[in-house]
């Protein structure tokens, strides 16, 4: 008799760790790494469509990464020019609409073109939304989220008692997303690195030894079996 699948949380994040790694170790230039991440990337996300997740927000590129060398970050703006592509073309078929979080205006005209239209073109999907992390950053996002609210007060729409949690909230990225229930990290990291800092408050966090492009469908698999074995609390007893 096949195992019972359990049912995976509504909003799992993923940091996608460890492709400068992978390279080393397999003796290849970095950009190979990326290549090798950014493949395994659609594998994850098909997977976690299909199982069920509502939401899925991956760490694509934060905005401390523009202090990599020139050509790693020129390979990644490549990877992210041909994934858009891709998407265009034949990730249409899946029932997936793709958003993009953070602040793509640093990013090159064409590349801010397919942003625009893959998220023009699956607008009027029902299924899974795969969020894109793109020069994202959790800080840079709760003070543009404060000089929002702020500039709505100048204006006269808002005032200062109005602000609470969830108006807050409605300044983020994520405005009308569940919270994440899960962040998982692969790559043998345990640290946050400026991820979703507002909405993880309660989320729960699940590291793994393997560097990202060796995570495999039974990974997130586990990921999901552990976040069934742990008692969320949220600061009750």
């Amino acid at each position: 008799m096949a195992e019972k699948r359990l049912q995976p949380p509504a909003h799992i994040g993923v940091i996608m760790d460890g492709n400068g790694r992978w390279a080393k170790k397999h003796f290849q230039p970095r950009s190979m790494g990326h290549r090798a991440g950014a493949q395994n990337f659609r594998t994850i996300t098909r997977y976690a469509s299909q199982i069920g997740v509502k939401v899925l927000t991956v760490y694509a590129f934060s905005t401390e990464n523009w202090s990599r060398p020139t050509e790693e970050v020129g390979a990644l703006m490549g990877l992210f020019k041909d994934y858009l592509r891709e998407a265009l073309r034949d990730f249409m078929d899946e029932n997936i609409r793709v958003r993009f979080i953070g602040d793509v205006s640093a990013f090159s005209p064409d590349l801010r073109e397919l942003i625009a239209e893959v998220e023009e073109a699956s607008a009027p999907k029902t299924g899974m939304v795969l969020n894109l992390a793109m020069n994202y950053g959790g800080r840079a996002e709760i003070v543009r989220a404060a000089r929002t609210f702020a500039e709505e007060v100048q204006a006269g729409r808002r005032s200062p008692g109005d602000l609470d949690e969830a108006l807050f909230d409605r300044y983020l990225y994520t405005a009308g997303q569940p919270a994440p229930d899960l962040i998982i990290r692969p790559s043998g990291e345990q640290r946050v690195s400026n991820f979703l800092l507002w909405q993880c408050a309660y989320a729960e966090f699940v590291y793994f030894d393997i560097l990202w492009p060796d995570f495999k469908t039974e990974d997130l698999d586990r990921a999901i079996a552990i976040y069934h074995s742990r008692q969320r609390r949220f600061g009750g007893v």
